[in-house]
C-alpha cells in the first residue's frame, strides 16, 4: 500500500520535529492552527496516526495522561514530571527484548511494553518553595 504524503502530513511532521517537546496531539494542532487556522483537529490527528504507522514518529502512551509524539525514531526511554506533566528523553541504554526476559506465570502473551520513569523535572525542582 502506497501512502502519499500530503501537505498536511508534512506540516504535522515538521511541527512535531520543531516542537521537540514530546507534544500531545492538541499541542501539535494548536501550533499548526496559529498559521493555518483552517486545518481541522481531525486532519492533524489522522496524520499523527499515519506518521506513527509509517514509523516516522513514535507515539508515547503516558499513563493517566494524553498520548505524546516523539520525532526521535531510535528506541529510548522517557521520564514524566509529576508536577507539570512534561515528558523528556532519558539518557540510558535501551534494553532490547525485555519482554522476552519476563517470567510469565499468568499465561500472558507479552507483545510489547512502555516504560516511563517518573520524577520532577529541573524547572519544577527550581520552583519548589524553600523549607
Amino acid at each position: 500500500m502506497i501512502i502519499r504524503k500530503t501537505i498536511q502530513c508534512a506540516l504535522v511532521l515538521e511541527t512535531v520535529k520543531k516542537l521537540m517537546c514530546h507534544p500531545t496531539a492538541d499541542e501539535v494542532y494548536n501550533e499548526i492552527a496559529k498559521e493555518n487556522p483552517n486545518i481541522s483537529r481531525t486532519t492533524v490527528y489522522r496524520n499523527l496516526q499515519r506518521l506513527c504507522e509509517s514509523g516516522e514518529i513514535q507515539k508515547i502512551e503516558v499513563p493517566d495522561a494524553a498520548d505524546r509524539f516523539d520525532h526521535t525514531q531510535s528506541k529510548h526511554y522517557h521520564a514524566k514530571c509529576l508536577k507539570c506533566g512534561k515528558v523528556s528523553d532519558v539518557d540510558m541504554d535501551y534494553i532490547p527484548n525485555v519482554n522476552e526476559k519476563i517470567k510469565n506465570a499468568n499465561g500472558f502473551k507479552i507483545t510489547g511494553y512502555e516504560m516511563i520513569f517518573k520524577g520532577v523535572c529541573p524547572e519544577c525542582q527550581n520552583t519548589q518553595p524553600a523549607k
